[in-house]
């Protein structure tokens, strides 16, 4: 997605440690026109007449996921950190490494909102390792849940996180920008598939 690719290019900031700040426009500022078009690039890949609902975790997908949910009439899930009093009945559990916090988190859904009936689309902003994406995985596989399809905004695809997902069986994916590189002198980007 040439726009997204745009955007990280004028706007993303490159850190030591491989780190890509996307921040200004995906997920601390949000340009919600541009979540917009994201969406739709997403409407393209995935056939979202056929989902129930969009899941993401908390907290930086929540603003990409309610945007597609929004766009494509469905509910947003997105998967707690933290157990909070409110949750009432049993939850869906999974313990994640996260590569951002550098430690491990447990993913939350509410048996309320999810299961063996639901139709899931997974919309995550950015992807590193993958982890936080076996989380949610494994939520809507634990609800007994299809898994219809992968899509992450941004990947970094030298850590190899989007490989894992590529070829799960009957399981779309797609990252809409995936950076292969990045230095002194700009980003590379992989080829569309």
């Amino acid at each position: 997605m040439e726009l997204l690719k745009d955007r990280i290019r004028k706007e993303g900031k490159f850190l030591p440690g491989n780190i890509v700040k996307v921040d200004g426009f995906l997920n601390h500022r949000v340009d919600t026109r541009l979540m917009g078009a994201i969406a739709d690039e997403f409407a393209k890949y995935f056939d979202v007449s056929d989902i129930t609902m969009v899941l993401t975790a908390e907290a930086s997908g929540i603003a990409l996921g309610t945007v597609c949910a929004e766009r494509y009439g469905v509910p947003l899930v997105f998967a707690k950190k933290a157990k909070s009093d409110n949750i009432e009945g049993g939850l869906y559990k999974s313990e994640v490494l996260s590569y951002t916090y550098k430690k491990k988190m447990t993913l939350l859904v509410s048996k309320e909102w999810m299961n063996a009936d639901d139709k899931v689309l997974i919309i995550d902003d950015f992807m590193a390792k993958g982890n936080a994406m076996q989380g949610l995985i494994d939520l809507v596989q634990e609800s007994g849940a299809t898994l219809k399809g992968i899509g992450v905004a941004v990947e970094k695809g030298f850590q190899g996180g989007g490989d894992r997902f590529r070829n799960l069986p009957g399981v779309p994916y797609k990252a809409l920008a995936v950076i292969e590189s990045f230095d002194e002198n700009g980003v590379v980007f992989r080829e569309e598939d």
